[in-house]
């Protein structure tokens, strides 16, 4: 498995200031630590913003979302707990506007769509399964996808969420027979040479915590020969 995970000297940081940081996650970054035991990317935030701003001892740092290990994008910490609580409002009331970018090989039924489903969570695997209705421990899940480009053997869709459930992207997008590239666990048939699958977070909307002013960030594509053509 070749790929360049995040540390404190090549991180990605997209924007900071005294309240928030949000960076450009790479393929195989964790964001949050897990039984893994591998680093996550919460304690190399940490160490960049210990080293940059000469800081002893423990440095504050708050998990606001999270973003699947093989996924690409945006993700929001918050560097003070006055900021984390209101992020976390924000996000909780979906005041977060979060648009996605996905490769997929197959073309979509309709060219722009809302996908309404109940998704259930299996513990076991680590994957969702979709349901045309409500079923037993399901939770209801919306989204919205659009494709913004044909490629030569793909399609680039952009997916923005209503709601937040595990792997809801890449499970509703296998339900209508669109798993996303490198995606194996949802049905693609070839993995990719990263080990990640071709989802990325590519626009983040909110308003600042604290100085409540609109912010609209935007993440670079991860540098390879198929999204690159997306915005040539």
């Amino acid at each position: 498995m070749s790929k360049i995970l995040s540390n404190k000297n090549n991180l990605q940081v997209l924007y900071e200031d005294n309240h928030i940081i949000v960076v450009n996650k790479r393929a195989g970054d964790i964001v949050q630590g897990d039984k893994t035991g591998d680093k996550p990317l919460s304690e190399v935030v940490k160490e960049y913003i210990a080293e940059k701003y000469n800081k002893p001892g423990n440095v504050y740092l708050g998990v606001v979302h999270r973003l699947d290990r093989p996924t690409t994008g945006i993700v929001l910490f918050s560097k003070t707990s006055k900021a984390l609580p209101r992020l976390n409002k924000l996000f909780a009331e979906k005041k977060a506007k979060k648009t996605y970018w996905a490769l997929v090989k197959n073309q979509p039924p309709k060219t722009n769509d809302t996908l309404v489903n109940w998704l259930k969570k299996n513990p076991k695997n680590n994957k969702s399964a979709a349901f045309s209705k409500e079923i037993e421990g399901s939770k209801k899940a919306i989204l919205h996808y659009n494709i913004i480009k044909k490629l030569d053997n793909f399609y680039l869709l952009e997916v923005d969420l209503e709601t937040g459930r595990h792997h809801q992207i890449r499970t509703q997008l296998a339900s209508i027979g669109c798993p996303i590239k490198g995606d194996l666990k949802y049905g693609f048939d070839r993995s990719n040479k990263d080990a990640s699958i071709s989802l990325h977070a590519r626009t983040l909307r909110f308003i600042h915590p604290v100085k409540k002013e609109e912010l609209i960030i935007t993440a670079p594509l991860p540098n390879d020969v198929l999204w690159n053509a997306c915005t040539s």
